[in-house]
């Protein structure tokens, strides 16, 4: 897991080749002006998702990870809390191949908050819980990468 500021993201892409499209992307679009729905980059390789999401507790926000996919993602109109359990802490859980998502139940081991003009990368071995808001709404991008292993 990766947190920053947005303004360092540049300091990123080296880790995967996909990464630099995302930076490219988030030069050239103001991301509060984009409408919820998924804004292909690159085929199904790289694409944003914008969503608006009802806040939850921590007890509602359930762990996820996922094993072809990496995350970024960007809270939009307010501060969102993200669980945060490294995967080797995790149960086998069933994986949906469909979705590319596993999910655990259980809090997470920590939790961070991220703020507009932040960033997160949640890599594969990253179980995450987000979406964590007292607000009733949440805007956020999510940036799914594929990852290059």
């Amino acid at each position: 897991m990766i947190i920053d500021s947005l303004t360092n993201f540049g300091k990123y892409v080296a880790l995967n080749p996909l990464f630099q499209d995302v930076e490219n992307y988030l030069r050239s679009n103001d991301l509060a002006l984009k409408a919820e729905g998924k804004d292909i980059i690159k085929g199904e390789d790289l694409f944003a998702n914008f969503v608006v999401t009802k806040g939850k507790t921590k007890e509602e926000a359930k762990l996820e990870t996922h094993d072809m996919m990496i995350d970024i993602q960007v809270p939009i109109s307010g501060a969102e809390v993200m669980g945060y359990t490294p995967r080797v802490d995790l149960p086998a859980n069933p994986y949906n191949a469909e979705k590319d998502i596993t999910f655990y139940e259980g809090a997470a081991q920590q939790y961070v908050t991220i703020y507009p003009g932040m960033f997160v990368i949640f890599f594969p071995e990253d179980g995450h819980a987000p979406a964590i808001t007292d607000a009733e709404k949440l805007q956020k991008v999510i940036f799914k990468i594929k990852d290059i292993k």
